[in-house]
């Protein structure tokens, strides 16, 4: 190969580095709707996030918000912000229920959460149910690490059980509501949760983002046996 012909060869692999690399119009777009939506839920919403925020204070001691670490966009970690719905030390009594009871070791291995868990509060009950408990996440949204609308954000635990989709899955920034929060969140079994996320990202485009949105409002507002627990 002559010298002109590796110029040619290089120049071409370096644009198309450049182009795989480059943002589609969609991706932008996506991006805009998450800063432009999360900034307006962050400030019209202000008022609703204090009176949480000083019912929290005042029903349980502890902090107001409960960051989790999470996995992210291209297996990024990132802690996931949340109004704190359990009491505190909530971990370690985790660990000290499941060491004296089966059920609850095996519950909590499959879907890793508990369907009657004593640790929650009773403000916490409320704000799991009606998903406000995850409104601080819009501050997540705004750092770039989470979108509006996206797969689940996963605990490290859970990216095994993912298998060979776990790469597809974290091509994009997990959500703060999606396909499986709006389809039965925790009733689901842990196998349909993957095939959800995974048929996300194949199917995902603005409109389906659109009518994520408007159904996760509408569990907000009626939030009657919506899985979430």
């Amino acid at each position: 190969m002559t010298a002109a012909s590796q110029q040619i060869a290089s120049k071409s692999v370096k644009c198309a580095a450049q182009k795989r690399s480059r943002p589609k119009s969609s991706d932008i777009a996506k991006r805009l709707f998450d800063i432009i939506f999360s900034v307006s839920v962050l400030v019209l919403c202000a008022p609703v996030y204090l009176v949480l925020a000083v019912s929290i204070a005042c029903t349980s001691s502890g902090s107001i918000f409960y960051v989790q670490e999470r996995v992210g966009k291209n297996h990024r970690h990132f802690g996931c912000i949340k109004f704190r719905t359990m009491i505190p030390d909530a971990d370690r009594l985790l660990h000290q229920m499941m060491a004296e009871s089966e059920d609850l070791r095996q519950e909590f291995s499959e879907n890793f959460k508990l369907k009657q868990d004593p640790r929650i509060t009773k403000i916490g009950k409320f704000l799991r149910t009606t998903n406000l408990d995850e409104f601080p996440q819009f501050i997540n949204v705004l750092k770039g690490e989470m979108s509006v609308v996206g797969p689940r954000p996963l605990v490290p635990e859970e990216i095994e059980r993912y298998g060979t989709q776990i790469d597809r899955v974290l091509t994009i920034r997990p959500g703060i509501t999606g396909l499986w929060q709006v389809s039965g969140r925790n009733d689901i079994p842990y196998a349909q949760r993957i095939l959800i996320d995974v048929g996300y990202v194949k199917r995902r485009n603005f409109w389906l983002d659109l009518r994520i949105v408007f159904k996760t409002v509408l569990m907000t507002i009626i939030p009657k046996n919506n899985g979430a627990y």
